[in-house]
């Protein structure tokens, strides 16, 4: 078979690959009907994994209506002697076995843990192992049957494959100063484990503007910036075409990508219509008892969806449904969120926040509608903009910071590619036209990367930061 380049994003949400023979660039089907699959892995208790949309909808399905039983777990026994028998008699000596029961964090109605967003914790030194079912698991293992799949998908179209170019953010999430080199050390084990022996790993923000300058060779400018918003990060780089070619001037990255923006989405819209701010009365001994709902107990728990299920416990449950019994003006807000923990509803809504976020970026006023909680909320792009004017203050500090990094000032810049989910945002967009009237274009936003890696693989680029 011809020479042909592999290249693998493995996305903080959603992963991506594509092959290149010199001239014919592909996407890989990685789904039944898409090329893009969730990276989600989920465990179920024989220990079995399945990944993607598949371990998406499984997790959904195991724990929709599902009550959560904590149980205590054992952490350790202690045995003492003890005599038998009474009186004068000689009493043979026995064993007595107590266990030692820690606090109730055990949940025994589960049917299997899903991991999605894992990419966030390789840099973290301090996330060795996770627990699923009494079993310790390494990163590396939770990683690699995603990989594999990916693997198995490419081999389909193109053959065997064991080398490929890699993606990787300019700087993973974590505070240690080595968190690039440990995460970097852990995907590279998994992908070895998942069957790509050699690789090649690429930043992603430089593999995002080789795939443009192959799609656009004739494209004037000498400098070019790209800017690489994606769920979980975003990423910048500087290059200097010379020629065919082209040298890395800078690099520059931070934890922030749009998955924080549908949080602060789903904190302002929806957090007033699920009972915060409302207040719980109940009957006391001798008299009604009337405080602040604890809303804040619960809000953690509804923006992080993959545990929003475990809000099915007595101990979240009561308190609600007797603010239902209770009446009065809070009482749908009470209903819709007993709803969303009874249904497991956490996953659709953060579903129609996505979509809501998208509309708000063709159009100046888009309705988040909900009827599963019987919710029409409409908000106007102004509005938005609005509640991520901190996030966007970032972006524009980490731009100008990879310009300064760069040595040049911004007018010296010729080509600004903006690639990832999120730089659809108008605010963004804006942000970019305002420094650089003229010269801000679009690149293929969810495979850019997948794309440019192949190219890069093809060409056997390489870069040391």
């Amino acid at each position: 078979m011809s020479k042909v380049g592999i290249g693998i994003d493995f996305g903080t949400s959603n992963s991506a690959a594509a092959v290149f023979d010199g001239e014919r660039l592909q996407l890989v089907r990685l789904e039944q009907d898409d090329d893009i699959i969730p990276s989600a892995t989920y465990i179920d208790r024989s220990l079995t994994a399945q990944t993607g949309q598949q371990a998406v909808s499984q997790y959904i399905a195991d724990n929709t209506g599902r009550t959560v039983e904590l149980i205590p777990e054992v952490v350790g026994e202690t045995s003492q002697f003890v005599e038998g028998g009474g009186g004068d008699e000689v009493a043979e000596v026995d064993t007595a076995t107590q266990k030692i029961y820690g606090a109730p964090i055990t949940d025994s109605g589960m049917q299997g843990r899903l991991f999605r967003g894992t990419k966030r914790l390789l840099g973290d030194e301090t996330v060795r192992r996770l627990m699923v079912f009494d079993q310790p698991f390494r990163l590396v293992a939770l990683i690699t049957p995603l990989l594999l799949r990916v693997r198995q998908s490419i081999e389909q179209q193109v053959g065997a494959v064991n080398a490929a170019h890699l993606g990787y953010p300019v700087n993973f999430e974590g505070r240690d100063r080595f968190a690039n080199d440990l995460a970097l050390n852990r995907l590279g084990e998994a992908f070895n484990y998942a069957g790509i022996k050699t690789q090649h790993f690429f930043p992603e923000p430089i593999a995002a503007a080789v795939s443009y300058l192959h799609s656009n060779p004739n494209a004037e400018g000498e400098l070019l910036l790209t800017l690489d918003f994606g769920g979980g990060t975003l990423d910048f780089c500087v290059l200097r075409r010379q020629g065919q070619d082209f040298e890395v001037v800078a690099t520059h990255g931070i934890g922030l990508g749009g998955d924080h923006l549908d949080q602060l989405l789903f904190r302002k819209l929806l957090f007033p219509h699920l009972g915060k701010g409302q207040v719980w009365r109940r009957r006391g001994f001798d008299r009604e008892i009337e405080t602040q709902f604890p809303f804040e107990d619960f809000e953690e728990l509804l923006v992080n969806w993959a545990i929003t299920y475990t809000l099915n416990q007595n101990r979240y449950t009561t308190p609600v449904m007797e603010c239902i019994a209770a009446g009065g003006s809070g009482q749908k807000q009470f209903e819709r969120l007993r709803d969303v923990i009874k249904h497991n509803l956490s996953y659709l809504l953060f579903s129609r926040i996505k979509d809501f976020k998208a509309q708000l970026s063709t159009v100046d006023q888009a309705v988040l509608d909900i009827p599963e909680i019987d919710l029409a909320i409409p908000m106007q792009r102004s509005e938005f903009e609005t509640l991520i004017s901190e996030p966007i203050a970032a972006v524009a500090q980490a731009l100008d910071t990879v310009v300064s990094k760069a040595g040049l000032q911004h007018d010296d810049i010729g080509i600004i590619l903006r690639t990832g989910g999120s730089s659809l945002i108008p605010a963004v967009n804006d942000l970019l036209t305002q420094r650089f009237s003229g010269r801000v274009v679009d690149h293929d936003p969810f495979t850019s990367v997948a794309a440019g890696l192949a190219i890069a693989n093809f060409r056997q680029l390489s870069y040391t930061p």
